[in-house]
């Protein structure tokens, strides 16, 4: 009699655990969104994804999708952990923002599916495999070096040299990939358009002031802002002294035309979220990836700042929009 009590009493127990150890078919799905750093031009992008959501039925108001959100403040060692916190959840899926947050997911999941944004492609991440393919677990949005020609190429049509020739300074991050290639493929434009370049490494962001000073003593005509995340913290610093010494900036990210540089053609970065939080919500609805996969970002604007060109006494092309 005691044998078969203490039987029923496991079998309770197991039953119990089984329970509640099994998924509930309708509980509330849990994103992980990754931040690399805290930028205002980089924020856009989380918005934009979290309004996708929102748009296909996931707020976190109607309580039908939990947005759990790190940011690991420039952090490698703080940005490993939240992946692996993430991964152990697990979460339901993880939304990347900026190519360090894309490339430490990759590194510590092949099964939760990724939807990066503000990254580039596998290939200039160094992730794709021998015939040239992402990861399988890879899906969101990517961009391209292609844009930058154009974004590059406005500044010799808008500026001319103090020098017969026009000079353009860069700063460029050796460790990341996208700005080491976008800085490598500028200098290749450069010297089919006869302009001269001059560029600078730039490891940290605390560094920021004192590199662009010796930038600017080397008597450039324009600032480019190389599609980089530490110029991105950095981009007040770089703008106020750049300000002070008369020099104009151009980029190819159109959210920093709205913190101060003058013009750029590039990925809309609200929009770029928007269309990685598209495809997040059909995940949710099905949680199958058939049908999705890595997408180029399809919104790039051409824009400009009205204050800035007016400072510069610059003329911009019909073609440009002003930013609010």
């Amino acid at each position: 009699m005691k044998m078969l009590k203490f039987l029923s009493l496991v079998l309770s127990v197991v039953i119990i655990a089984s329970c509640s150890s099994s998924p509930k078919k309708n509980s509330m799905p849990v994103v992980g969104f990754v931040d690399a750093f805290e930028d205002a031009t980089i924020a856009q992008a989380k918005n934009g994804f979290i309004d996708a959501l929102k748009k296909n039925g996931y707020s976190e108001d109607q309580k039908t999708v939990k947005i759990e959100y790190r940011n690991a403040q420039g952090s490698i060692p703080t940005l490993t952990q939240i992946v692996n916190y993430f991964v152990s959840e697990p979460v339901d899926l993880l939304a990347t923002s900026t190519t360090l947050s894309t490339v430490a997911a990759i590194q510590k999941t092949k099964t939760i599916p990724i939807f990066q944004m503000v990254s580039p492609t596998p290939e200039r991440m160094k992730v794709a495999d021998a015939q040239g393919k992402g990861p399988a677990n890879l899906f969101g949005t990517m961009e391209e070096l292609n844009y930058i020609d154009t974004s590059f190429a406005i500044i010799p049509k808008l500026l001319k040299g103090k020098n017969r020739q026009l000079t353009i300074g860069m700063i460029y991050n050796q460790s990341e990939p996208q700005s080491a290639d976008a800085l490598q493929r500028i200098q290749g434009l450069a010297a089919k358009l006869n302009v001269k370049v001059i560029a600078l490494p730039l490891n940290s962001s605390a560094d920021a002031q004192l590199v662009t000073q010796a930038l600017l003593n080397k008597n450039i005509d324009a600032f480019f802002a190389n599609p980089d995340n530490t110029v991105f913290a950095a981009f007040e610093t770089i703008l106020k002294s750049c300000n002070e010494k008369n020099v104009p900036i151009f980029t190819s990210e159109a959210g920093l035309v709205q913190r101060g540089a003058v013009a750029a053609f590039g990925a809309d970065i609200y929009q770029w979220g928007y269309q990685s939080g598209l495809q997040a919500a059909k995940y949710l609805k099905t949680h199958k990836t058939d049908g999705l996969k890595l997408e180029m970002v399809k919104m790039r604007k051409r824009v400009y700042n009205a204050a800035a060109a007016k400072k510069y006494n610059i003329t911009i092309p019909t073609d440009f929009e002003a930013v609010k």
